[in-house]
Order: C-alpha cells, then sequence, then structure tokens
C-alpha cells in the first residue's frame, strides 16, 4: 500500500476532526449543549455516528462522544515513507473523518447553513426568483424507501458518489449521462478549485434531483458524507440489522450495495480522508487523476483505489474517454448492469424515468387536459404479428405547434408461444416504465388516462413519435423474450381513429377488471411467494393472495402468477395453501412451511388475516404501515408520503425502522395501500371499522374506492370519522376526535 496515501488521509482526518471539534464548542458556546441537533426527515438520527457507535445524536452535547471516539481513531502522520502490507492506520482514519464530517454537518444544520444554496441564475430549472438554488441535503427516509424497489429489481443496480469537477462542461454532462443510462443512482459533492461538477450540470441544463437519479448534495468534500449515510441507512432498513452492529452493517455495505467514488480533478488530503472511510464500507474510489494505486496486493482481495489519468485513456476525443472511465468505474466494483440497447436519437435509461418536462420546454404532449391518449396492449396469433412493424396512422409533429398536443393511440400487438392472455395487462403496465426511459419524455397514468410529453430538445435530436414504437419493441423483446416472440406497434394520431380504438381498448380493461373482481382467496389453492427484497432483506417473504396485492404495492396475485410463468426459477413461487390450521387468522401448513424455509428458518408461523398474530414480515418497501393504537381500540393507517406526526408518536420513517428489515412484529405490518380496499382487510381484527387514523393522503387518493368498500360493509360515513394528521397528531386527540365523531371502533370487542 503507498505511503503517500496513507500520509495524506491521516492528515486529513487530523485535519477535518479538530475543525469537528472547534465548530462543535463554538456552537455549544452560541447555542448552549440542549440546542437539537438533527437531519430532516431520518429516524436514523445522524446515521453513520448512528451505526458505528449505535450512539444517538439528539443535541449538540451529544456529539461530544463522537468527536471524543474520532480522536481516539487518528494516528500520528507518518514522516517516513514506509510501505504496509495493511490499511488499518488508513481506515482508522477514514472512519474518524466520516464522524467528523457527519458532526460538522449537524453543526451546519444548527446554524441554517444547510442544505446548502448556491447562485445559479434565474433561468436555471428549480431556482428561486433571485437565482438560488436550493441542494438536496441528506436523503430523507421517504426517498431511500422509495427507491428501495428500484435497488432490488435491479433496475437501479447501485450508486456512484462523484467528487470534484470534470476537464469540462461536456465531460461532465457525458460522465453523468452514462450513469443515468446504466440506472446507476448519482451523487455529486466537492469542488476543484472552487468548481464543482454540481455547477457544470447546471450550467448545461441538466435537471437535477430526486426524479432523475442525480441528487446534488454540496459543493464541499464534506457533503459527500451525506452518500454514506445513505447507504448506512441501507443496511439499516433493509438489512434487518441494529444501530451499533459496525462491522455487520460494513460488511452489508460490501456485498449487498454497489457503490463506488469517483473522484474528479485534484485529490487533496481531505479527498483521501473521505475515499479511506468509503474504503470501509468496500467502496472503491476510482480517480481521473494520478494518484497511487491500492491494488490487489498482498491482504488486499480487489482495487481500492484506481488512478486513471483522464488524459492518457485511449479515445479519440474527451466523450470518449469520459465514457471509458466510467465502465472502469463498473468493472472495479462488479456494478451488475443490465442496459437494453434502445435505437433511439436520445439518451436512456430508468434514471430518466422521473424526469420532468414542463410546458415551457415541451414540443408536444398527447393526453392530458388537451387531447385523449392511451396504451392497449394485445395477444394475436403469430400470423397476425410483423415482427418490428411500426405504423403511424395519422398527422405526424410537422403540423403542430410548439406546445401543441395530438391524441394517441398506442396498440401493441405481442405474439408468442408461452405467451397467454392473462400476461396481457402484466406487460401492458409496464409500457409506462419503458417509454420514460427515454430522454425528454415524460409518462405518466396507464390505460385511457395515459399522459405523454415530449421535449423540444428531444425532438431536435430527431426524436419522433415512431421512435415510441421503437422503444416498445426493444425493452419488451429485451425483459420478456421467454414469453414474447414478436412485436408490432401501431401507433394513431387521427380523433377519429383514436376513439374508434380506444372504445375497444375501454372494453378490454373492463373485461380484465371483471376477472381480477372475480378472484377471491377460498376461489384459489395456491398462493405465490415474492422473494425480490431478500437482497436487501435476507428474512422477509411475501405471500401474496388473490385479495392482498404485495406490501410494496407493485405485484398482485395475477402479476405473481404470470412471473412465475415467465420465469418459473425467479422470486414469485407458487405456494400450495395445503391443510388450514387457522380459517380466522389465516394460516395454512405448507404456506408456514414455505415461509420458514425460505426466510433462512427465522419465520416459524405465518398468518393472512391478523396483524395480532404472527404477521408477514416487512422488508422496507412498504407503501404503507398499520400499527395498533390500544387506547382506541383500532388501528391507524401510515403512508410513505405523509412526513407528520402519528398518534403513535412517531413518523412514518421511525415507525418503518422499527417493522422493516424482515421482522415480524404483531401489532405493526407494512401493507400496499390497496390492500386497504379488500374485503380480506385485517378480518380476524375486526376490519375496516378498526382503522380509526388514516394520512391525508391516503384519504384524498384513495376516496372514491376507500368511499365503495366502507359503503359495501354498511359503513358510508366511515371515511369522515376517521381522523388524519391534521386533526390529531397525539393519542389524546385522536380520543376526542372518535368520541365526537361516535367512531365504531370505540364499540367493537378488544383487539387483544
Amino acid at each position: 500500500m503507498s505511503r503517500l496515501i496513507a500520509a495524506a488521509a491521516i492528515r486529513g482526518a487530523n485535519g477535518v476532526v479538530a475543525q469537528a471539534s472547534q465548530e462543535l464548542e463554538a456552537a455549544i458556546a452560541a447555542y448552549g449543549p440542549d440546542k437539537p441537533v438533527a437531519f430532516p426527515n431520518t429516524a436514523y438520527y445522524l446515521p453513520v455516528t448512528l451505526g458505528f457507535m449505535g450512539h444517538r445524536v439528539e443535541r449538540l452535547a451529544d456529539l461530544r462522544p463522537v468527536i471524543k471516539h474520532a480522536k481516539e481513531l487518528l494516528h500520528p502522520v507518518p514522516q517516513q515513507r514506509l510501505w504496509l502490507p495493511y490499511l488499518g492506520e488508513t481506515l482508522d482514519s477514514g472512519v474518524a473523518t466520516l464522524l467528523a464530517e457527519e458532526a460538522i454537518e449537524g453543526i451546519r444544520f444548527v446554524r441554517g447553513e444547510e442544505p446548502q444554496k448556491i447562485q445559479a441564475g434565474t433561468d436555471v430549472e428549480g431556482a428561486d426568483d433571485s437565482g438560488l438554488y436550493t441542494l438536496n441535503g441528506p436523503i430523507d427516509d421517504v426517498q431511500l424507501r422509495s427507491w428501495g424497489i428500484q435497488l432490488v429489481d435491479g433496475r437501479m443496480p447501485g450508486f456512484a458518489a462523484i467528487v470534484g469537477a470534470a476537464k469540462s462542461n461536456e465531460v461532465a454532462v457525458k460522465i453523468v449521462r452514462e450513469l443515468q443510462q446504466r440506472g446507476i443512482l448519482v451523487f455529486l459533492s466537492g469542488n476543484v478549485n472552487g468548481r464543482s461538477i454540481i455547477d457544470q450540470l447546471l450550467e448545461e441544463g441538466v435537471q437535477l434531483g430526486y426524479d432523475t437519479y442525480t441528487v446534488p448534495f454540496g459543493r464541499d468534500t464534506i457533503s459527500a458524507i451525506y452518500a454514506l449515510g445513505f447507504a448506512m441507512r441501507s443496511a439499516l432498513t433493509f438489512g434487518g440489522m441494529k444501530a451499533g452492529q459496525a462491522r455487520d452493517l460494513l460488511l452489508y455495505n460490501k456485498y449487498r450495495v454497489f457503490a463506488f467514488v469517483l473522484a474528479l480533478g485534484e485529490v487533496d488530503d481531505l479527498k483521501y480522508a473521505t475515499a479511506a472511510g468509503a474504503i470501509s464500507y468496500g467502496f472503491p474510489t476510482i480517480a481521473d487523476t494520478l494518484i497511487p494505486n491500492i491494488l490487489p496486493t498482498g491482504v488486499t482481495q480487489y482495487e481500492h483505489v484506481v488512478s486513471m489519468p483522464f488524459d492518457e485513456i485511449p479515445g479519440a476525443n474527451d466523450l470518449e474517454r469520459a465514457e471509458k472511465l466510467v465502465q472502469k468505474c463498473i468493472e472495479v466494483r462488479g456494478v451488475k448492469v443490465k442496459i437494453s440497447k434502445v435505437p433511439i436519437p436520445v439518451a436512456y435509461g430508468s434514471a430518466f424515468e422521473g424526469e420532468r418536462v414542463r410546458r415551457e420546454a415541451m414540443r408536444i404532449e398527447f393526453g392530458g387536459r388537451a387531447s385523449s391518449c392511451f396504451e392497449y396492449l394485445r395477444m394475436l396469433d403469430p400470423d397476425q404479428v410483423e415482427p418490428g412493424k411500426i405504423t403511424v396512422v395519422g398527422p405526424g409533429l410537422d403540423g403542430v405547434a410548439d406546445g401543441g398536443a395530438l391524441p394517441l393511440g398506442i396498440v401493441v400487438d405481442v405474439a408468442g408461444r408461452k405467451m397467454q392472455k392473462d400476461f396481457e395487462p402484466v406487460l401492458e403496465r409496464q409500457i409506462h416504465h419503458f417509454v420514460n426511459g427515454a430522454e425528454g419524455v415524460q409518462h405518466i397514468g396507464q390505460r385511457d388516462i395515459t399522459w405523454i410529453r415530449i421535449s423540444k430538445t428531444a425532438v431536435a435530436k430527431g426524436f419522433d413519435i415512431r421512435h415510441l414504437g421503437e422503444i416498445v419493441i426493444a425493452r419488451m423483446l429485451s425483459e420478456f423474450s421467454a414469453i414474447v416472440d414478436k412485436v408490432q406497434v401501431t401507433l394513431y394520431t387521427g380523433k377519429a381513429e383514436v376513439e374508434k380504438t380506444m372504445a375497444l381498448a375501454q372494453a378490454a380493461y373492463r373485461d380484465r377488471n371483471e376477472r381480477v373482481a372475480g378472484l377471491t382467496d377460498e376461489s384459489v389453492d395456491t398462493y405465490y411467494s415474492c422473494t425480490l427484497c431478500q437482497s436487501f432483506a435476507p428474512n422477509h417473504v411475501c405471500i401474496i393472495n388473490p385479495e392482498r396485492v404485495g406490501l410494496c404495492g407493485a405485484y398482485n396475485w395475477l402479476d405473481c402468477k404470470a412471473s412465475h410463468q415467465i420465469n418459473p426459477t425467479g422470486p414469485n413461487q407458487p405456494v400450495p395453501k395445503g391443510m388450514c390450521v387457522d380459517p380466522v387468522r389465516g394460516e395454512w401448513d405448507n404456506v408456514n412451511d414455505f415461509v420458514y424455509r425460505h426466510s433462512n428458518q427465522s419465520v416459524s408461523r405465518f398468518t393472512l388475516y391478523t396483524m395480532m398474530d404472527a404477521p408477514m414480515t416487512s422488508c422496507g418497501c412498504f407503501e404503507c404501515i398499520i400499527m395498533l393504537i390500544p387506547e382506541a381500540n383500532g388501528v391507524m393507517v401510515l403512508s410513505r408520503e405523509d412526513p407528520s406526526m402519528s398518534p403513535a408518536g412517531m413518523t412514518f420513517s421511525t415507525l418503518a425502522g422499527l417493522a422493516g428489515g424482515g421482522l415480524q412484529t404483531p401489532g405493526m405490518m407494512g401493507v400496499g395501500k390497496y390492500y386497504l380496499t379488500s374485503k380480506k382487510f385485517i378480518p380476524a381484527d375486526g376490519g375496516h371499522r378498526r382503522i380509526v387514523w388514516m394520512s391525508s393522503v391516503l384519504k384524498d387518493s384513495m376516496r372514491e374506492d376507500l368511499q365503495t368498500m366502507f359503503s359495501s360493509i354498511g359503513e358510508p360515513d366511515l371515511m369522515d370519522k376517521i381522523a388524519d394528521e391534521t386533526v390529531a397528531t397525539s393519542v389524546e386527540e385522536l380520543l376526542a376526535v372518535l368520541e365526537e365523531r361516535g367512531h365504531p371502533a370505540l364499540t367493537m370487542d378488544p383487539m387483544f
């Protein structure tokens, strides 16, 4: 190992720990030792500190033990250039650096200096009227869990922490686009001589934020701590591990979270020290400048630091070199990237799925308020499908003014020897993800409420209506080659043809709804498992029955049936119910046996119809959490999108931390939101009449479906009797509201 790296990392660690100590004492003198310290919207306090030390930082005085421990990890800066076959001193320095950096960020929040604001100009999207652009700061827990399902299903293979500034704006954009096209989450921080990659991207009009997988933390190296905090919270959230289990948490990240650091530009002492902290997680650092390498020699099993000087990378130009730099990062970390080559003139990748096309940037739209738009996938006989055929029926973009609209009907015909009618809605729902992956294309909704926008920039690059068909064909054959042999797409843009074809599609939608509605738990003898989330929560097993959607909300029983037939060895396996052990609680012997075997023998019993006795485990990706409120003799339902305090005295983030990680927690259960509309909603516990509190976002977004369900059980005014965060955030307030409104739970038998 290079002694130069060790000396720089140790020197950087000593410097930042001294800075943290000085800033802490100054903050205590200014604000007092009891001044609250917190990162917003997280249940994990200061997460790196919580993971390494098991120590909760809630006030300034709580940072003193952190700084003390960081100082204990420091080593004297070596004066001799000696070779050592180990990383011990460097890794100690790295951990000390991370603790100090997180302490500094906590202090900055106390001083009102986080999240950072930069002067970007009024023409930059997201900037205020004075041109100030607010950077992200730490990832909130809601977003962490929203990304969870993408991490486990492979759409997001890992993350890159970019620190510094690229050789040029064009290189900065190329690096980020290459990562986005591979679905890799990008965190941005740091600067070189006062210039950051964040500045470079904003100057080039690149959309930053959660929606595009490109998150700007801050213009200094210290803000890179947020990326490592995200990794620590991933282990705490999905891994089922506890605060303070430092070794286990670091090993979890090494083997399950595929991340790397990309250092652009000059690497100073603080960057070396921060990189040493990342190495503790198993995250290598790749630099585009000439620095010493730490390669697989001695006891080092794989690359930790790789130098790849930018100007020495083979290539005809800088953009080619940038692409090879990204590929080297992926190879070093072993990121598993699944790329579908789509023949379109704009960049393509899952990172663009959340991209917004605002009206001023829009060339044309289909659907929304301006016109009709639908998408319909149907199975045809093989001789009726011409492979790869794309037909546009109706006018094109030329006759439509900038910002104008056209109606659109997307009809996808598929054929295959293993294709079945039941697969149609499963494949059709993927059109949303497929189309949204194109840079400059925004897709919202499904079926006959689809809304698509195409940006001026995309059209300027050559994107046209027919490219929607190119996307669907390429991705359908890539993702579903096991059942789909041929695909053709017809795109209707004339009003008469759209209306005529949409009527056929709507008849098919109604037929599908009737088939699903006729399925009940009693009408089938087999349920399905889902173990996708075991890549992050090893002991979690979802059991999905016809009347209960998966807790992530992404899979229902028919989806799992189709998934198993498409991929017989995949995560969705049939689970024959077997002998009924308890019909009231919903317990079957074969289900128990399956869950026991597939939960690493950690869950011995499992019930479907109660949350009080052996409920289903929760991974961390659930849309809602249900929790018993014993004083009210009922349950509350808290939505992921609701950051407010609940009557349980905890936010969604805190509750999710208690129930996630593959734990089985009686009285607390993660669920998909459409489980709230099921006839089998905790029937052994009293069903829907037990709901005494619900996040207003659920009441508003699901009002029609919930009202239909409540009316069907003879409680048409139950919605008005259920409290939410606008009227009750404590048990006392909740009880008062329930008494005033005459909620039925107050007169029901006790839940215990």
